[in-house]
């Protein structure tokens, strides 16, 4: 399998980028945190996103871990990701048992949460198989849980205000 040497500046750019937006997340939050609290799923998507935020800046900074194998970054990818399923797995339940009836459907906020973990959880799979393309899976995963926080930032800031 090749180095992940390659990969470190993905690495960096994404550390930072990951790190900052969970921080935005929780700062958006707190602007609302009366309205946010009082929905029975915002609480539990935000943490998902915070966590998969936070998932996607520990696996760029593993990325910076001089010598690390391939295989020993897939397994951490997927220690990682398994932690986070569990947050989602929390945000989904809350998402579909506060559907109310006839409401319109809430695949799309579902799907913006699970997309980057299943990226992940495949890049981390085939990275702990020893296969260098793992490392696709882990790209995809960490632009998704970039555009999936910034999506909840939005909802954070701006849309339990309408």
């Amino acid at each position: 399998m090749e180095s992940l040497e390659a990969w470190k500046d993905f690495g960096v750019a994404m550390a930072g980028v990951s790190g900052a937006l969970a921080g935005l997340l929780i700062v958006a939050m707190s602007v609302n945190i009366e309205v946010v609290i009082a929905s029975k799923s915002l609480p539990a998507r935000a943490g998902a996103s915070i966590a998969t935020l936070v998932l996607t800046a520990i696996a760029a900074c593993l990325l910076l871990v001089p010598g690390v194998s391939g295989q020993v970054y897939g397994v951490a990818v997927l220690v990682g990701t398994a932690i986070v399923w569990l947050f989602e797995a929390n945000a989904i339940r809350r998402v579909v048992s506060s559907a109310s009836p006839g409401a319109p459907s809430r695949s799309g906020v579902i799907a913006s949460g699970l997309l980057p973990l299943v990226a992940f959880t495949i890049g981390g799979v085939l990275l702990a198989a020893g296969l260098a393309a793992g490392m696709v899976g882990v790209l995809v995963g960490c632009i998704l849980a970039i555009a999936s926080g910034v999506l909840i930032s939005w909802v954070a800031l701006v849309e339990v205000r309408r």
